[in-house]
């Protein structure tokens, strides 16, 4: 930046720039002797800084750099590549006069005369936090997309892989997976309409009713206080009751005119830990034969291994019904690992 003119015109073009500099407030516009103290500081700097022209007139500019800048040099080096190549960038954090913090982004350029004489810089910056907070936001929130993209398509996977391998036909398996599948989607729209924070355990048990076509079914009692899941205890849960309601469909008390299915759950202190105590519980359905199946598919070992990666949980097959019990601690449903049972029983 050069500065020419007779006298009468250069005090004329100062006055029209200063009043240019001072309305300028939403960027910090600062001159430097070489040096490196302030000689003008406007009313954008006052702002953004905090500092008043009176307290840094004639102060070294390094002040509303970090300590680790001043350590590192960064104010000589700004100067520096405004020397070599006409201008220094400046994109990093600034203090303010009450000590916070702010992402400033702008440049430091040399003021030279009309005989191209450096006289000092001039700096210029602006505030923007804002922006880069906004930036890191939508860095983060990508990076959990990614994450939890990566984790649905390998619960998929595993869907198919397990659903294939034990079909007993190619439209048994197109049938299995396309319930499977619709139940997982149906959880995860439950957890987005939560921003991804939580699911009802009684949003999900409806849910898993409403995926077989047996929502609002009086043959489905379900009841117990209000209990909230973590993302992946509810995509758990909802793979869980999906598998039992199938199975209740096809062989147990839901596959008769008389039988009905009661789900309960409730709080309880454990060893002084409260835990969800829930049980599954098939009445009036057809009598079992057998306490134990010589053969369990992959529906059958899902309903254990994803309820037993939070907790307790037990299965009993007796003559009256079907009866699942889980004991399973409140911190951990709540928050866990993004590991799902499903990954699991693929390993």
């Amino acid at each position: 930046m050069k500065i020419a003119g007779n006298a009468e015109t250069i005090s004329s073009r100062e006055r029209f720039l200063e009043a240019i500099v001072q309305s300028a407030i939403d960027y910090a516009i600062i001159s430097m002797d070489l040096d490196g103290l302030v000689t003008s500081w406007n009313e954008g700097a006052v702002n953004i800084l905090g500092w008043t022209a009176e307290d840094m007139i004639g102060k070294p500019a390094t002040v509303f750099f970090t300590q680790e800048d001043r350590e590192k040099g960064i104010p000589q080096k700004e100067m520096t590549a405004a020397l070599n190549r006409g201008r220094g960038s400046d994109e990093r954090w600034h203090l303010r006069a009450d000590g916070t913090m702010f992402w400033a982004s702008g440049e430091m350029m040399a003021l030279r005369a009309p005989d191209d004489k450096t006289i000092g810089f001039i700096k210029i910056l602006r505030d923007r936090t804002g922006e880069r907070e906004r930036a890191e936001r939508e860095r983060l929130l990508m990076h959990e997309l990614a994450h939890r993209m990566k984790n649905t398509l390998s619960v998929v996977q595993a869907i198919v892989t397990q659903s294939l391998r034990n079909a007993v036909s190619l439209d048994d398996a197109t049938d299995k997976l396309q319930l499977r599948i619709a139940a997982y989607a149906k959880a995860h729209e439950i957890l987005l309409q939560k921003d991804w924070v939580s699911a009802t355990l009684a949003d999900v048990v409806a849910a898993a009713g409403m995926n077989i076509g047996l929502d609002g079914s009086s043959r489905i009692r379900a009841g117990g206080p209000d209990v909230r899941l973590g993302p992946q205890a509810a995509l758990s849960f909802a793979m869980v009751f999906h598998e039992l309601l199938t199975n209740a469909s096809k062989y147990g008390a839901l596959s008769n005119e008389e039988g009905h299915v009661e789900i309960t759950w409730d709080i309880e202190r454990r060893d002084g830990i409260e835990t969800l105590v829930a049980c599954w519980r098939e009445i009036d359905g057809p009598r079992i034969e057998s306490s134990e199946p010589h053969r369990k598919g992959f529906g059958s070992r899902l309903i254990v291994s994803s309820l037993q990666a939070f907790g307790e949980a037990s299965v009993s097959y007796r003559q009256e019904g079907f009866v699942l019990l889980a004991e399973l601690p409140l911190a951990k449903i709540q928050l866990q690992s993004d590991l799902s049972a499903i990954e699991q029983l693929t390993r």
